[in-house]
């Protein structure tokens, strides 16, 4: 198994069974920390992160944390946590956040896609009433706003907090981010800090 994480691409396993076979897979891939499980009317699937898919990952994730410290919001990233509601559905997310109060389900869950469409995971998260779901993939980003039909895909995020938020600005950073992080983050703060309000007190350094 260890073979299969030092892959560059992404390991994917698509199993039928049910919630109480997820469970068990579940306590079987605890110690391979890079392995992600979801579940959904009654399909297991098994992620292998491959290097690319982690290097993506930690972009942007990086990048969204920038953006909400500098402008001041109050949030929590919690990661690739597992969100479960027992019996129906399960993921984990590339990168997942609750802005403003904490919350037992994430506001917005992000997922870096190599081999399967967004589509297919929108259900899931439908299920655990995660707010928004965005996805990367082929150099883009895809916004889902949860409403009370379904996810719609939108052009802007509409949580209040990341509503300014660039996404063009922060599409060119993720790609720049992949070579070089520390160039995609200096430019990415230096255009957040000439779009704030001018107050004579911001300093992006």
């Amino acid at each position: 198994m260890s073979q299969l994480l030092e892959k560059t691409t992404d390991q994917r396993i698509v199993l039928q069974g049910t919630w109480e076979k997820f469970k068990r897979l579940q306590r079987e891939f605890e110690e391979i920390s890079r392995a992600k499980l979801s579940y959904y009317n009654g399909t297991i699937e098994i992620l292998m992160p491959g290097e690319d898919h982690a290097t993506f990952t930690q972009v942007i994730g990086y990048l969204i944390v920038t953006f909400l410290i500098d402008r001041g919001v109050s949030f929590k990233p919690t990661g690739d946590k597992t969100q479960e509601r027992e019996g129906e559905a399960s993921a984990q997310a590339d990168q997942s956040y609750w802005i403003g109060q904490p919350k037992s389900i994430p506001d917005l869950a992000i997922e870096v896609v190599f081999n399967t469409g967004n589509a297919a995971k929108l259900p899931k998260y439908c299920a655990l009433g995660v707010s928004e779901v965005w996805f990367w993939e082929d150099g883009t980003l895809a916004l889902f706003h949860l409403r009370e039909k379904g996810y719609e895909r939108i052009e802007r995020s509409e949580l209040p907090e990341l509503e300014t938020l660039d996404l063009d600005l922060l599409k060119r950073c993720i790609l720049i981010g992949e070579t070089d992080l520390g160039r995609a983050v200096h430019l990415f703060r230096a255009s957040i800090f000439r779009s704030l309000p001018s107050t004579g007190n911001h300093n992006p350094t």
